[in-house]
C-alpha cells in the first residue's frame, strides 16, 4: 500500500469541507429528498432488488441520502464513512426523515473495528473505490461482512472516465493502477462555482483489479453490466442525452462512463 501520504485524514479533510457545501447544492437536492424523493437511480435500484426486509451495509455512503433511500425500502440499514463531518449529518438527516438507519464513521479498512455483523446484502456506489488504494483488502472487507450466499451490489463510474482530463479533452492518466494521485482543485463535482479548495488522494483502478480483488475473496460475479452515460451531471462539458442520462457533449456515446455488478459470496467463506 502506498502510504507517502497520509491519505485518510488529507481525504477526511476533503470529505468534511465538501459535504458542507453539498448539503446546500442542487446537486443532491436536499428540498426533494425531504418531501419524499428517493436519491437512488434506476442501474442500482434493479441490481438492488427486493430489499424488503434485507439487512444492508453501505460503505462510503457520505452524508446518507442512499442509505436512507434504502431503509424507506424495508431494509434494516448501517451507512458508513470516513467523514465526521458527514456522518454527523447523516444522524442528523435519519432522525428528521423518522427511520432507524444507523451510521458509523470509519474508513473501509477499519470497519471491522468498529462493527461485528453480517448483512444480506452490502453496498456501493458512484465514487467510492478511487479513494482506496489496496482492492484486495476492500474486497476482504466486503466479504467479512457479507452473510454466505450475501449479496454485494456495486455500482461505479468507468476507469476509462477517469484516464481523461478535467475537460475529457486529452487523455492523463494510465487506465492501471500507477499508485497514488494528489490533486488540488476548485470546486466540487455537486457545485463547479464553491468557494472551496481541495487536496485529495486517490488512485485508479482497472475492471480487472476490481474483478480479481472480489474473485480472491471468496464472491463470485454474477452480472456485469456498462453504460455510455451518468445519472449524474457530475463532469465537465456533459449534456442530458435523456432523462437522467448525462454524457460528454463532444464524446457523445463513444465511452463507457458507468459499470455496475452483483456478486455473491460463496457458502464455503465464513
Amino acid at each position: 500500500m502506498d502510504t507517502k501520504h497520509d491519505y485518510i485524514e488529507i481525504n477526511r479533510k476533503s470529505w468534511n469541507t465538501k459535504t458542507e457545501a453539498h448539503i446546500e447544492s442542487d446537486f443532491y437536492d436536499m428540498k426533494g429528498f425531504l418531501s419524499g424523493k428517493t436519491s437512488l437511480n434506476t442501474i442500482e435500484l434493479q441490481h438492488l432488488d427486493n430489499l424488503s426486509g434485507k439487512s444492508v451495509l453501505h460503505l462510503q455512503c457520505h452524508f446518507g441520502q442512499d442509505s436512507i433511500s434504502i431503509s424507506k425500502l424495508g431494509a434494516d440499514v448501517v451507512g458508513v464513512d470516513l467523514s465526521d463531518v458527514a456522518i454527523d449529518k447523516a444522524q442528523q438527516l435519519a432522525k428528521k426523515m423518522g427511520t432507524n438507519t444507523r451510521f458509523i464513521c470509519s474508513d473501509v479498512y477499519d470497519l471491522p473495528n468498529h462493527l461485528d455483523e453480517q448483512f444480506d446484502v452490502v453496498f456501493s456506489s458512484y465514487g467510492t473505490i478511487g479513494w482506496l488504494p489496496d482492492l484486495n483488502l476492500w474486497a476482504k472487507v466486503v466479504s467479512k461482512f457479507l452473510k454466505p450466499r450475501g449479496k454485494f451490489v456495486f455500482v461505479e463510474f468507468h476507469p476509462v472516465a477517469w484516464m481523461f482530463d478535467d475537460n475529457f479533452e486529452k487523455i492523463d492518466y494510465r487506465y492501471f493502477n500507477s499508485g497514488e494521485i494528489v490533486e488540488v482543485s476548485q470546486g466540487t463535482y455537486a457545485d463547479q462555482h464553491a468557494d472551496i479548495e481541495i487536496k485529495t488522494v486517490s488512485w485508479n483502478h482497472s475492471l480487472a483489479e476490481v474483478m480479481s480483488s472480489l474473485l480472491q475473496n471468496g464472491l463470485e460475479i454474477i452480472s456485469f453490466e456498462e453504460f455510455d452515460y451518468s445519472p449524474y451531471n457530475n463532469f465537465k462539458n456533459m449534456v442530458e442525452a435523456a432523462p437522467r442520462k448525462f454524457r460528454i457533449a463532444h464524446l457523445d456515446n463513444k465511452i463507457p462512463l458507468i459499470y455496475a455488478l452483483t456478486a455473491v459470496k460463496k457458502l464455503n467463506n465464513k
